[in-house]
C-alpha cells in the first residue's frame, strides 16, 4: 500500500506542477485515479502536495499583484495598493471608513412614567 502511495503521490505531483494547480481538488482531471482514491491514500494530507499547490498559489498571487501594479487601469492600481498598504494607509484609501467610537457615556436611561387616570 505504501509503495502505491508514493506512486500516486509522485504523479499528483507532477500534474501540479506542470498544470499550476492552486486546488487540491482541480487535480484530478489530469491524473490516472479519482479524487475518492486520494482521499482513500490520505494524499490530502501529504506535506509535499499541500507544499507544491501552496508555492502555486504563491506564485499566481505575485504574478497577479505584479501585473495590477504595472496596469494603466486606475482600479487595478488602487486594488494593488490595498493590498500592500497599512492599516493607516488602508483607512485612508477606504471611502466607507467610519471610527466605532466608545458611547457608553452618552447613553442616557429610558425613563418610564406610569400615570393613573384618576376620573
Amino acid at each position: 500500500m505504501e509503495e502505491r502511495t508514493k506512486k500516486y503521490e509522485e504523479e499528483l505531483l507532477k500534474v501540479i506542477k506542470e498544470k499550476k494547480i492552486a486546488f487540491f481538488d482541480h487535480c484530478f482531471g489530469f491524473t490516472s485515479f479519482s479524487r475518492t482514491t486520494a482521499y482513500d491514500y490520505k494524499l490530502n494530507e501529504s506535506d509535499a502536495i499541500k507544499s507544491a499547490i501552496a508555492e502555486n498559489r504563491a506564485t499566481a498571487k505575485n504574478y497577479m499583484l505584479n501585473k495590477w501594479i504595472a496596469s494603466e487601469n486606475a482600479t487595478l492600481q488602487i486594488s494593488a495598493y490595498r493590498l500592500l498598504s497599512d492599516s493607516e494607509e488602508h483607512r485612508l484609501l477606504n471611502q466607507n471608513s467610519s471610527q466605532v467610537e466608545d458611547e457608553t457615556n452618552q447613553v442616557k436611561p429610558i425613563e418610564i412614567v406610569i400615570r393613573k387616570n384618576e376620573d
